[in-house]
């Protein structure tokens, strides 16, 4: 065993006539530059030491290789690049081996692709995620993974972007032997002295035959369709399929070429600008004054209020943290009803093959029920969602301040309410936050943390350690109607009414906003979440409602009619017998008519891009009006409600992000345009008229913010 070489993130040594070469690059090993010519001297060194026989790639820490290094993002590349770095190892005259023992994911697989052979532990994940990012595999790995895996298998990973466990991806191909354990060195060691044993010759995975190609490509062409209907104008995916399809069609070097081009084109998409950005916003957003101030108070026990669709939701999650539970319904019958639904999120895991019996009955051993409030004087947090009404939620705060133990968390599930009034019903409002999750509360990985006036830092620190605990994606937010998300919300609906009213259909408007890259549409969000929700809303503002303001009530002639939306089968469109997806209603239709011809409004057409220019104009003012005011800190916190919480389409990066690459000047025109037709509605907010005067741009106040 020969003297460690440890002047690097890549150390060598001799274990015989084996060089073991560790990447040791804190924390997930990512490809740096450091570690990209660590790799290629190692590999060099190897070649020309006769004494060495075999080369053992490793990594240190918890981690293969997880990727790229973030921090290189943007910045000019240094050679060596990594599909040359690849491409030595695989032409290496010697036989390298890696052994996988935690996350191998692009970049990483792509440089465990190019050895000859590969060992992978049970804790292995092994995947390619450059399509999250706007990108495809670029050193190598969209002309390597169909030549070990085949061609249908291997595009899916790519398309998909999620990873592979060990156990799966030898099934799959992707490497050739499983050990136990967790010593990635002792059992690389042990494979690559079998290896030698039995003579194993280097095995290079480019001279790997493609079985079936005109098999293959029928694959690929059913995969180019289906991908095409499903990734709505992304740009990357189909340069995927196109690179397998190179795989399949050309020779190997011809193929990496092109993969190297269609790579550089995805680097210079708006979309990857808008992809890369909501990836750093989404790490940026639990970075808050509270957090820095002061330490989380320990949460061992959890109990929620109220076991509906919302409560429910929030205790699965809660327990899928694995905490206790415990649930408070007003009678025996709630109760029931409460744990029920409960249990209906774990039987339809369980229908799914996701969940067995057994381990169901793990969970809900954490669960607990009660009518009585006495029973959680000990609790630790308290998550009240009830009927979205203030007097309610004040006479459940009464209740909590009575029993629950001093130093408690009391939070409220309220969307719109005030939490400052809510927080005035207890003795101790420094205890007091907004935990605002959205439905389905175990799905949805937004949630709103609502900071009141009188609130403590360590409830705040408390309430995005919970978040981190809960694997949701936490936003700050301060106290306003709606909050961050439902106060934009109410004002981009109210863009999308005028729309309406002045000539486009509900169908139109909801086509222009899927066309952009929502998952839906205004009108059919309306219908899915229940048109009586924003009625009752609309109703609890209408004593406050500016009286000059302009005021759409096609909404309202709908609910006057009991047309809700799916629950009623009509709202917006019509739903036969249950069906999910909606139909045009031309009674909707005649009653949009009518509505115009009561205000004598002689309708006009509106072209999509019309339409998004409104929709999203309002969108982004409100959202500026949000930061100008200090609801939200910054204008990445947007752009992460609404990513993770709206359905925006990540590849556009939010409504922030969106507008900085559309330009702040050409949406401030724009509104100054719309403020011809309605100057109240169309008020620019303070915050782009400064910015744009300035010649900076949101992104601009993301910055050490």
């Amino acid at each position: 065993m020969s003297t460690p070489d440890t002047d690097s993130v890549v150390t060598t040594r001799r274990e015989g006539d084996v060089l073991v070469v560790a990447i040791d690059n804190p924390p997930v090993n990512a490809l740096g530059v450091a570690v990209r010519r660590g790799l290629k001297d190692a590999i060099e060194r190897a070649g020309a030491d006769a004494a060495v026989k075999a080369v053992l790639i490793v990594g240190a820490g918890k981690a293969f290789i997880a990727g790229a290094d973030i921090r290189e993002f943007g910045k000019p590349p240094q050679p060596p690049s990594l599909p040359e770095v690849c491409n030595l190892i695989e032409a290496c005259a010697k036989p390298v081996v890696v052994a996988i023992h935690g996350p191998a994911l692009g970049g990483g697989l792509e440089v465990a692709m190019s050895a000859h052979y590969r060992l992978a532990l049970p804790a292995a994940r092994l995947g390619l995620p450059e399509v999250t990012l706007g990108l495809l595999p670029g050193a190598g790995g969209t002309q390597r993974a169909p030549r070990l895996m085949g061609v249908k298998a291997a595009t899916e990973l790519m398309l998909s972007g999620k990873p592979l466990s060990g156990k799966a991806a030898q099934a799959a191909g992707l490497i050739d032997r499983l050990a136990e354990g967790e010593d990635s060195v002792q059992a690389g060691l042990a494979y690559v002295r079998e290896l030698l044993a039995n003579q194993a010759p280097v095995r290079r995975t480019r001279d790997l035959a493609i079985a079936d190609t005109a098999a293959a490509l029928a694959e690929l062409d059913a995969l180019a369709a289906e991908t095409a209907r499903k990734s709505r104008g992304l740009f990357s995916p189909l340069k995927i399929v196109e690179c397998v399809r190179n795989a399949v069609e050309q020779p190997f070097d011809e193929g990496l070429a092109r993969e190297r081009a269609l790579f550089l084109q995805c680097v210079d998409s708006p979309q990857r600008a808008g992809l890369v950005h909501a990836f750093f916003a989404e790490r940026e957003t639990a970075k808050v004054p509270e957090s820095k101030a002061a330490q989380p108070r320990v949460v061992n026990t959890v109990a929620v209020i109220g076991g509906g669709t919302m409560g429910a939701g929030i205790a699965v999650s809660v327990l899928d943290a694995g905490l206790p539970v415990t649930m408070i319904e007003r009678d025996a019958e709630s109760l029931a009803r409460g744990r029920a639904n409960v249990e209906k999120v774990y039987d339809g895991l369980i229908a799914k093959g996701r969940m067995t019996p057994d381990a169901k009955a793990a969970v809900m051993a954490r669960y607990a029920g009660s009518t009585s409030y006495d029973d959680i004087a000990g609790i630790d947090l308290v998550i009240e969602a009830v009927f979205e009404d203030l007097h309610v939620k004040q006479a459940v705060f009464e209740e909590l301040d009575r029993v629950c133990k001093p130093g408690a968390v009391l939070a409220t599930n309220t969307s719109y309410l005030d939490i400052d009034a809510i927080a005035g019903a207890t003795s101790r409002p420094q205890d007091v936050v907004g935990l605002h999750f959205f439905s389905p509360a175990n799905i949805m990985k937004l949630l709103e943390i609502v900071v009141p006036a009188k609130v403590s830092a360590d409830v705040v620190a408390t309430a995005f350690e919970l978040a981190r605990k809960l694997k949701k994606t936490p936003v700050r937010a301060g106290v306003c109607d709606g909050f961050i998300g439902n106060r934009i919300l109410a004002v981009y609906r109210q863009a999308a009414d005028y729309i309406m009213e002045d000539g486009a259909t509900p169908y139109e408007v909801d086509e222009a906003v899927r066309d952009f890259g929502f998952a839906m549409g205004p009108y059919q969000v309306v219908d899915l979440a229940g048109g009586d929700i924003g009625w009752a809303t609309r109703k609890r503002r209408a004593a406050t409602r500016d009286p000059r303001a302009r005021y759409v009530e096609i909404s309202d002639r709908l609910c006057e009619r009991g047309w809700f939306g799916q629950k009623t089968r009509r709202g917006y469109y019509l739903y036969p017998e249950g069906a999910r997806a909606g139909q045009p209603d031309p009674e909707v239709l005649a009653i949009v008519e009518a509505e115009r011809a009561k205000k004598g409004i002689a309708p006009r057409k509106f072209t999509q891009s019309e339409i998004m220019r409104r929709y999203m104009a309002a969108m982004i003012n409100e959202g500026a009006n949000v930061v100008h005011e200090g609801i939200a800190l910054r204008p990445l916190d947007v752009d992460v409600v609404y990513l993770s919480g709206y359905g925006f389409p990540r590849h556009r990066g939010g409504p922030m992000k969106y507008a900085d690459m559309v330009g702040l000047d050409q949406v401030l025109a724009d509104i100054r345009e719309f403020a011809k037709e309605d100057a109240l509605f169309w008020k620019p907010s303070p915050l782009i008229e400064k910015l744009v005067a300035e010649g900076r741009n949101f992104d601009s106040l993301n910055k050490g913010a």
